[in-house]
């Protein structure tokens, strides 16, 4: 048996992406800190718990965004004898603690909102429905800056759901303004936080569950891992493959390593190059392969996951 590493990296391109991103998340964090200030001080001023509920959530998306720009800068250190991976399972963590901080956030609100209902206050709609109509543009805008990135990291496409969710949330707190300006239903303001905290909810759940999975080292989503032995035992020379581990070295990189049974060794390094195709294909980038023939092939033949 011969061990095979195969690592591949695209430098040149994540590089690229990396300095492309980290000037969108300073833009936005930056918009979005004022609109937080702005926000706060409005819904302090008129006493509505909706923007303020809203301003404590943009605040928390503000805190996610330099988060992940921490999980950028953690994913570029180079390994060491200490770290052998870098830091690069930081970005996972970061990812599992957004989530986490919109979940307080979430217990926060309806906290507030209950408290609301027991003792309603009189609210500006006008100046609710004006504030909220800014962070309409704003979280909007920082959405349409995320769009592309969000595909392909899961930091990324957790802070793009935070700005379209705050979007649609700015949109409810509008009408809130507006309904308690025609009718004076100032009960509405804790209504609309409820809402809030439901929107926040929906949106963090997927991105906890995924982040859970990711740092107890699961498949990471996407990845069909009978698919990913199929193709790899489709390429040529390929008899069978089993101990197969796959999981997220960070939110942008996938690993795996595997068995791999060929039917002749002087075709390992076509077999080889065939398999990474087949990984890279399908969102692995490093891979440690351990080639053997059928004659070192032991017993545990059938063990195709672990081992």
């Amino acid at each position: 048996m011969e061990a095979i590493h195969n690592h591949h990296h695209h430098h040149h391109a994540h590089v690229h992406d990396v300095k492309s991103l980290n000037g969108i998340f300073i833009l936005s964090i930056v918009l979005n800190a004022a609109f937080v200030v702005v926000e706060a001080g409005v819904g302090l001023w008129q006493n509505s718990l909706s923007l303020l509920s809203d301003a404590g959530h943009n605040l928390g998306d503000v805190f996610s965004l330099l988060l992940v720009l921490v999980a950028f800068k953690l994913a570029s250190v180079h390994s060491s004898k200490r770290f052998t991976y870098g830091l690069k399972k930081s970005t996972v963590l970061i990812s599992l603690l957004n989530a986490v901080i919109l979940l307080v956030a979430v217990g926060v609100i309806i906290l507030e909102s209950i408290h609301k209902f027991r003792e309603p206050a009189e609210v500006n709609g006008a100046a609710v429905s004006w504030t909220a109509f800014v962070g309409i543009v704003i979280n909007g805008a920082t959405a349409l800056l995320l769009m592309k990135g969000q595909k392909g990291d899961i930091n990324v496409r957790g802070a793009f759901l935070h700005m379209a969710a705050d979007t649609l949330v700015s949109v409810g707190v509008v009408v809130s303004g507006l309904i308690i300006t025609y009718t004076g239903f100032v009960t509405i303001d804790p209504i609309v936080s409820l809402v809030i905290a439901a929107v926040i909810l929906v949106s963090t759940w997927r991105l906890l569950a995924e982040s859970l999975r990711l740092s107890v080292d699961g498949t990471p989503e996407g990845i069909d891992t009978d698919r990913v032995i199929a193709r790899m035992e489709a390429c040529a020379h390929v008899d069978n493959v089993h101990h197969v581990h796959i999981w997220a070295m960070s939110t942008t990189t996938n690993a795996l390593t595997a068995h791999v049974v060929i039917d002749n060794l002087e075709a390992m390094e076509q077999a080889k190059a065939d398999i990474k195709a087949a990984l890279e294909a399908e969102g692995i980038s490093h891979s440690t392969l351990e080639m053997e023939t059928a004659a070192c092939h032991c017993a545990d033949h059938d063990m195709q996951y672990g081992g």
